[in-house]
């Protein structure tokens, strides 16, 4: 059987670099392009041995060349926390917009399937709750957020131009709140910022009283329902996301029972726009893609922790 080919864009970064794993071991040969400004080559370095994987060091907001003939392109580049793109705000603008096009550029080019990771950030901080698919969003365009919410509400809008206007086949995902090995010290997200601080017992900031809610997925989960989408018939977008509702505090309060530290929580400002509610509608991945988160977070959060006492304890 033939080796499928595979373009991953952004694959250097926390779920690109899983993806590019995922794709490795469903016999893919992949093309791991990365710009590194948020991505790191230790994430693939396991990789680098394997024949089937090539990386590449490209900005793909610029013009993507791959010689070979290509069977899916994976859109995972962009800054994904809000520490990332409140610092590169302009780069997460260019790569949402530039970056979607150039890489549905390649898919038209090659006749290949275009998969856009986009998120629930593109429902803003949601009037309605769980979050369903055909949510149109309550986003602040013009607030500190809106770089990204909209970079990634602009890359919809292309990503369904390009398959209404090209007949281009493509898949759209609406990534929840992930977590996992490989997940940067100092993301800025609550896990692996809390985890960070109790494994120094320092003081875990939660911001606001800590009554916002997230709904947190392990990454094996995600990238085994974002497999299954691309491989899927469905063009239209997709929540992937584990709905187990968990407020801020809780999960703080759950890390550091976990960790047994002497960590204190103490309370920060809430940031501007910062979502007060996060829980996604799966009905849509249970139905068409027979997907179900599996892993629970107590398990989850122990694998995690382990990955995070390597690079904190050495």
């Amino acid at each position: 059987m033939k080796q499928k080919v595979s373009v991953v864009t952004g694959g250097c970064g926390f779920l690109g670099s899983h993806l590019c794993e995922k794709l490795l071991g469903e016999n893919h040969k992949v093309f791991c392009l990365d710009s590194l400004i948020t991505g790191s080559l230790e994430n693939i370095s396991h990789l680098l041995s394997n024949k089937s994987f090539v990386f590449v060091e490209c900005d793909v907001t610029e013009f993507i060349s791959i010689e070979e003939n290509v069977d899916f392109v994976w859109h995972f580049a962009s800054p994904a926390s809000p520490i990332d793109y409140l610092k590169l705000p302009i780069q997460t603008l260019k790569v949402g917009a530039l970056g979607t096009h150039k890489a549905l550029g390649l898919a038209k080019a090659k006749n290949a399937r275009f998969f856009l990771a986009s998120t629930s950030e593109v429902y803003g901080d949601p009037l309605i709750h769980p979050q369903k698919e055909n949510y149109w969003g309550n986003v602040n365009p013009i607030g500190y957020r809106g770089v990204y919410d909209e970079a990634k509400r602009f890359a919809e809008a292309m990503t369904m131009a390009y398959h209404r206007y090209h007949n281009l086949e493509t898949r759209i995902v609406r990534i929840f709140n992930t977590y996992g090995p490989r997940m940067r010290i100092n993301d800025g997200r609550a896990i692996p910022s809390f985890i960070s601080q109790c494994l120094r017992n320092e003081n875990v900031t939660v911001f606001g009283d800590g009554s916002q809610t997230r709904s947190v997925c392990y990454v094996d989960d995600l990238i085994d329902g974002i497999y299954r989408l691309m491989m899927s018939n469905n063009f239209e977008p997709i929540n992937i996301g584990n709905p187990d509702e968990i407020t801020i505090l809780q999960l703080a309060q759950e890390i550091i029972e976990l960790i047994k530290s002497k960590s204190k929580i103490i309370f920060e400002r809430l940031p501007q726009d910062d979502p007060k509610i996060r829980r996604p509608d799966i009905s849509k991945a249970n139905e068409i893609l027979n997907w179900f988160p599996k892993v629970d977070r107590k398990t989850g959060l122990e694998k995690t922790l382990q990955y995070f006492k390597t690079k904190i304890n050495g």
